[in-house]
């Protein structure tokens, strides 16, 4: 019988789900889970809410092929599978590898990884502002911390020869087009106007943001409720004619390739 050769993953990332807040996820009115970045012969995993090794499990990747798991912040919708997805990384323990990046307070009096969990793992790693890692191929930095209810961190990349930017959920503030660059921004926007007691970015904050750093691409992810019924597909539009830049809005299951960036 003929040995069947696998092809190649392309340097991508997989949006394993695109809903953000509460209701979003509780509902499944889209599908929550993260993001999957494929790159430089590694696989890392971001922010795996409630969900994510069954929408990875759909989209036909592999958990036991990750490297690590990051988290921006402690928030269930960005750690509610760090778990499951620690123990299908590792195989169940049987195949010991990966880390497990996390802010401190991710790892404290509440952590959100079992203890038992930790011994599958080569280690877990505090991020902080102004540090820099990498995972084989990957490297990334967490240049700032954002205003949000928890300890959290956006992130910039470094992969298959490009560089990218993640903001993750946060209030705006100027230091974010201060310190954001790369050829491609992934940007979560969950609300469609600004909220005084709401530390996250509106459609009209996002626009700034893309304004200002100019990216190749700017993709939308980890919409709210409102921004969901008002289409995402539809202000990524108006925000392409109003920047001048290529914008996004990701869908459940889409995979952008790298390449595309050249």
């Amino acid at each position: 019988m003929p040995v069947k050769i696998e092809a190649p993953l392309p340097n991508s990332i997989t949006f394993l789900g695109t809903a953000g807040a509460r209701f979003m996820v509780t509902k499944q009115l889209a599908a929550s889970g993260g993001w999957w970045l494929n790159a430089d012969g590694a696989q890392v995993l971001v922010d795996p809410g409630p969900g994510s090794i069954v929408q990875a499990t759909k989209r036909k990747l592999k958990p036991e092929k990750l490297s690590a798991v990051i988290l921006s912040h402690r928030h269930l919708d960005h750690s509610g599978d760090t778990n499951i997805m620690v123990e299908a990384m590792t195989e169940g323990g049987f195949n010991r590898h990966g880390r497990l990046f996390a802010p401190a307070d991710a790892l404290g009096d509440e952590p959100v990884i079992y203890s038992y969990l930790r011994s599958y793992l080569d280690g877990v790693e505090t991020l902080g502002e102004g540090k820099s890692y990498s995972v084989g191929g990957i490297s990334f930095s967490t240049p700032l911390r954002h205003i949000h209810p928890v300890e959290t961190y956006g992130f910039v990349f470094r992969a298959a020869g490009h560089s990218f930017s993640y903001i993750a959920d946060t209030r705006y503030f100027d230091k974010l087009v201060q310190t954001y660059n790369g050829e491609m921004l992934i940007i979560n926007t969950l609300l469609m106007e600004p909220r005084e007691t709401v530390d996250h970015l509106a459609v009209g904050d996002t626009e700034r943001i893309i304004r200002e750093l100019k990216p190749k691409v700017a993709i939308l992810t980890h919409f709210g409720t409102r921004v969901w019924q008002a289409h995402p597909w539809e202000i990524a539009e108006k925000l392409s004619q109003s920047t001048g830049v290529r914008v996004i809005a990701a869908r459940d299951g889409m995979k952008f390739v790298l390449s595309e960036l050249d």
